[in-house]
């Protein structure tokens, strides 16, 4: 189990870098450099291969293993890093942002392929908690890394030096997965299931519809489908506002920048690694009821911070206070859903599994993107009191949701079984 905690916590890790320099690093170096903010917000558009990986998961599912998918795109990711040290951020702004569509695209094939393989090498709730531990987690470190680490990289050595390290560090990946014994098992599979689902797949290709009737027939796919949209509305919007609120009234950019962005991310990371824990001991659907029931409390708790605007040491504490909470608790429900997602997966036919963990995975991103695009529209409209209120009731409605599920719908435990190892 620990060599299939590594081998998926390192392609995790490497697969948040470039998430990291789009949403931390590059902002700050692109401002330095002039370059103008309707600029910068533009290379939001980069994150859009994430939105179409849906779309050629099949392929990835269908042609080749997954070992020679994750070397070839880790590769491609080395080679893109080392073209990319020849650029100047100043004088080459679309060679840049060709260099982040092509790494977005690069990490949107990686992590089809990496959940593919995931899905088929974790088994039992013990396994599924632990390896979805390895994936919040090594997924926020490499962001953490890109983002903050490679900040200080780049003031010191500059922008080549950055991106010949993510050579290196790529490369060295790319040798790891090459040699890795953890998928010697899934390439004897996979190779023996080709034989038997060539036909199957010459008619998928021809009526590709009969791919998507597939992954809607798997059992609680509709149900997981509902949650993976909604699960974070609420959560989504007092994250993104309940800062910029506390910018207005309470705290500067570099304290905000300190609590929200480094100390709430450590309770994010500590919540998702103790949800992987847990899993291992108790049953999801009774987590899943409690922990829901207390982010609902954390965010009652948050929104009586907005009545008071008098700057205190008292108020900036509670702050404080209530960002670690809402971080810790949406890391441990993030762990939660992606083992919740990834049971369901298990549950289709292998054929189509990175596709239908793919689809669930696009439709989690979708959510959050949305509401979070849309919650400042909300508060420009009618306020932070109203908007907040707004978020609690769709938090409210999230856990009534999982609550019900856990007693009559999807979550129901004997649905929740140990898988056979």
């Amino acid at each position: 189990m620990n060599d299939k905690l590594v081998f998926l916590g390192l392609l995790y890790f490497v697969q948040g870098i470039p998430y990291g320099l789009q949403s931390s690093l590059l902002p700050v170096y692109l401002r330095g450099a002039g370059h103008s903010f309707t600029r910068i917000a533009f290379t939001k558009v980069l994150y859009f291969p994430w939105v179409l990986k849906v779309l050629w998961a099949p392929l990835v599912d269908r042609l080749s293993t997954k070992r020679r998918w994750l070397v070839a795109t880790v590769t491609g990711l080395a080679l893109t890093c080392l073209s990319s040290a020849a650029l100047a951020p100043e004088a080459h702004m679309w060679g840049v942002a060709g260099t982040l569509l092509a790494m977005n695209s690069l990490a949107s094939v990686q992590d089809i392929a990496v959940d593919g393989a995931a899905v088929r090498l974790l088994k039992g709730r013990g396994e599924l908690g632990l390896g979805n531990m390895a994936q919040v987690v090594g997924y926020k470190a490499g962001s953490v890394f890109a983002g903050g680490g490679l900040l200080a990289v780049i003031d010191v050595a500059g922008w080549s030096w950055m991106f010949m390290l993510l050579t290196f560090v790529y490369a060295g990946v790319a040798l790891f997965v090459w040699g890795a014994p953890v998928l010697d098992e899934e390439t004897v599979k996979g190779q023996q299931a080709d034989g038997g689902r060539k036909g199957g797949q010459g008619a998928d290709a021809v009526q590709p519809w009969r791919v998507w009737r597939k992954l809607l027939a798997v059992p609680g796919t509709p149900w997981t489908v509902l949650y993976v949209l909604t699960y974070k509305l609420g959560e989504q919007g007092a994250v993104t506002m309940f800062p910029l609120f506390l910018l207005d009234h309470h705290m500067t950019a570099r304290e905000l920048g300190f609590w929200n962005g480094v100390i709430a991310m450590g309770f994010s990371i500590c919540g998702s690694s103790l949800g992987g824990l847990l899993l291992a001991q108790f049953s999801i659907g009774s987590m899943m009821r409690r922990v829901f029931v207390l982010r609902t409390v954390s965010m009652v708790f948050q929104s009586s911070l907005l009545t008071v605007l008098e700057p205190s040491p008292l108020m900036k504490g509670m702050a404080i206070l209530s960002m670690s909470v809402q971080h810790f608790l949406g890391g441990l429900i993030t762990t939660l859903t992606f083992t919740t997602m990834m049971h369901c997966t298990q549950r289709a036919e292998d054929s189509i599994q990175a596709t239908h963990y793919s689809f669930l995975a696009t439709l989690e991103v979708l959510g959050k993107l949305t509401f979070s695009a849309l919650a400042g529209g909300v508060v420009d409209m009618f306020g932070f009191q109203v908007a907040f209120l707004f978020f609690l009731t769709l938090s409210a409605g999230t856990a009534l949701h999982v609550w019900t599920a856990t007693f009559t719908g999807a979550l129901r435990e004997h649905q929740l079984k140990e898988q056979p190892k």
